[in-house]
């Protein structure tokens, strides 16, 4: 598929036919494992307008491939390689027998590589990932066809792995072994900019850095010529650092100094442009982060961790670094975020900001870059007159005003990669905090460290909730700053900003016990039920007596999470999850609910491929999706596990989406898998 469309047997290549049945044959192989309808068949194979025999043209193609892929197949046998089911065809092949299926789970390895910090064994799997790519998608097909968005994207996907290769060899110092792909994908999208910057990269990296120049500088008349523009600010970035030899991450000739913000400091304006009032110097450090969190309890290991990166943006330099903190959600991704940067706040004089980036939020979209980056340029003085412009000329100003800036900068809710990497300072000594649900392997694979949170110890839980039922009200100012954390014994520190416990030893109180196990340890259910409980008026220690009432509220609740309708001020349970589930594609979505149907604690692939009827292939990439999601976690290797309040959502959902027949079927078919469902 990745090149002349063909198929071989026995080291033969075999006849396929007409050029119509070559190009359902493609489309089938992009669609791998997936139903593609007879409606989507035809569209593809006749774009402009389809004959009045199409369908009977497509059952005659299908027929023929049938025979082909199964010799000796009887006539009108359905076959196990081409089966026609729900209203279209499925393409059942293993991942060792298509090179796009090769390819893609190849990239998929290399992504949970980059997502875990293994840039080397990233590079492996991206480069030989791109060996299966030998020339133009499905060369051979009909002009028109191939046209469709459907290869588009086959290409777009070879283009994307291509990028992720030149970011994880860099920071492993294995850019030789992705220069041939860059120019292979150059010459698939001549005017990719960001390609063109990782080859410019790539190409200083490997020592050659007056070709990186003359490779700048063609893109440079390139994009003159055919579109009358100037180079973005990823063509001007990698120029910029191949001039100044910092093309490692882990290098850097240039010294951090600490400078207020200057108007002298903008780029100057285009003859013509309207002028505003000059950037005056913050008479202060820049600080505009949200208040500390009133309880913040363990997370000793997390805290070591970021202790150890933050070193490496002290006063003596070092590259810009980058966390990504994960997790489900209500795991307190935003409060370790935030509290640790109150912490360290002192170690970075030029400033601290904040930006909500509303990845999951209930009712706005997911904020925009340019929104992003206009919010960023305000807080750091610049008039409105001077945000003018699109993503790229506004990132372009945002990091020319950080050089030689230590910047602490904390973006909270990501949705994805593309959101956050405009926002990333790229001079040294700047920190950047990413929170997001998902895992956005495309950020890691930049050079992000990866830190994803757990649930914490059922100690820790306890504790979280007797800090909130005791929790008198909002510290008045910030904790003392965090100059290093320390291990106090064999599982770390416990810390916690809210009031000592009081006398009685509440955390051995059963009804604690039960509500840290109903609450399954997740940190904003355990904020949630503290806070109903703090509603009673002689709060906080005669606010344990409803404790018992909670407790058996969420023992003999018929809705798993009516419990967690959380009082004014506190997020929903209920809406919080949700928030995830709304945000995934409809397979993945359907599959979410229907694990609420399985009765153990845990499950593999073909479990799920069973309850959904997917073949095993499909469910485990639905299942990798989930996971990065953290709708399910992996907890071993090939068996993933749901916490118990995602759980309870997705029974919810399951009894409002899926009909009590889809839901009788299902269960019939976890008791009974259907062979078909398996793998050739």
């Amino acid at each position: 598929m990745l090149g002349p469309l063909r198929v071989r047997r026995g080291g033969e290549d075999l006849d396929l036919g007409f050029p119509q049945q070559r190009a359902l044959l493609a489309l089938l192989v992009v669609r791998a494992g997936r139903v593609v309808p007879s409606g989507d068949v035809v569209d593809v194979l006749w774009p402009e307008r389809a004959p009045a025999s199409a369908m009977n043209v497509v059952r005659r193609y299908a027929g023929s491939l049938r025979r082909l892929l199964e010799p000796g197949l009887p006539p009108r046998a359905p076959g196990q390689r081409l089966p026609r089911r729900d209203g279209g065809y499925l393409l059942d092949a293993d991942e060792d027998e298509v090179d796009l299926l090769r390819f893609r789970a190849l990239t998929k390895r290399g992504k949970r590589a980059a997502a875990t910090g293994r840039s080397e064994a990233a590079t492996r799997c991206f480069v030989d990932a791109l060996g299966e790519w030998r020339g133009p998608v499905a060369r051979g097909i009909p002009a028109a066809v191939r046209e469709h968005a459907v290869f588009g994207e086959v290409e777009r996907e070879l283009l994307r792995t291509t990028r992720m290769a030149a970011d994880a060899a860099l920071l492993c110092g294995r850019s030789e072994q992705v220069l041939p792909r860059l120019r292979q994908a150059l010459e698939l999208d001549p005017l990719d900019e960001s390609l063109h910057a990782a080859l410019v990269m790539a190409l200083a990296a490997t020592g050659l850095q007056a070709e990186a120049l003359a490779a700048y500088e063609r893109v440079r008349r390139l994009l003159a010529a055919e579109l009358g523009v100037t180079p973005g600010t990823d063509l001007t970035t990698a120029h910029t650092r191949v001039l100044r030899q910092e093309w490692t991450p882990l290098r850097s000739t240039s010294q951090p100094v600490s400078l207020p913000i200057r108007s002298a400091d903008l780029p100057e304006e285009p003859p013509g442009a309207a002028t505003g009032p000059a950037v005056a110097p913050p008479a202060v450090p820049l600080t505009r982060l949200p208040p500390c969190v009133p309880v913040f309890v363990g997370r000793g290991g997390e805290l070591r961790r970021l202790a150890e990166i933050t070193d490496t943006v002290g006063p003596s330099g070092g590259a810009p670094a980058t966390v990504l903190i994960s997790g489900m959600p209500g795991i307190g991704k935003t409060a370790l975020a935030v509290h640790w940067a109150h912490g360290v706040a002192e170690r970075f004089p030029d400033g601290q900001l904040h930006v909500g980036l509303k990845g999951f939020d209930p009712v706005e979209a997911p904020l925009e870059p340019d929104a992003a980056l206009r919010a960023l340029l305000t807080a750091l003085g610049v008039p409105p007159a001077r945000l003018q412009g699109g993503t790229d000329s506004l990132t372009g100003l945002y990091r020319s005003l950080l050089v030689g800036r230590r910047l602490l900068l904390v973006l909270d809710d990501a949705a994805d990669t593309e959101q956050v990497r405009p926002l990333l300072p790229a001079s040294p000594g700047s920190l950047t905090l990413v929170t997001s649900r998902n895992g956005l392997s495309g950020l890691v694979a930049a050079g992000a460290h990866p830190l994803r949170l757990d649930l914490p110890s059922t100690a820790d839980a306890r504790t979280t909730l007797t800090a909130h039922l005791t929790h008198a009200g909002p510290p008045t100012g910030p904790p003392e700053p965090l100059k290093r954390v320390e291990p106090t014994g064999p599982n770390g520190p416990t810390e916690s900003t809210g009031p000592t416990e009081p006398t009685e030893p509440i955390h051995q109180i059963e009804p604690i016990e039960e509500i840290v196990s109903r609450c399954g340890r997740l940190p904003l259910a355990l904020a949630i039920i503290a806070a109903r409980a703090a509603h009673h008026p002689s709060r906080p220690l005669a606010a344990l007596a409803a404790l018992d009432a909670l407790a058996a509220e969420l023992r003999h609740s018929r809705r798993g999470l009516d419990a967690f309708a959380a009082p004014g001020g506190t997020p929903d349970l209920r809406a919080v999850l949700t928030r995830s589930y709304r945000r995934l594609p409809p397979e993945h979505a359907r599959l979410f609910r229907l694990l609420s149907l399985h009765p153990g604690p845990d499950l593999d692939a073909e479990t799920a491929a069973a309850l959904a009827q997917l073949p095993v292939r499909r469910a485990r990439q639905v299942l990798d999706g989930l996971a990065d999601a953290h709708l399910v976690m992996e907890h071993t290797p090939g068996r993933y596990v749901q916490h118990e309040l995602l759980r309870a959502l997705a029974a919810e959902l399951t009894g409002t989406h899926d009909s009590p027949e889809d839901r009788r079927t299902a269960r019939r078919r976890l008791a009974d898998p259907d062979p078909g469902t398996a793998d050739a």
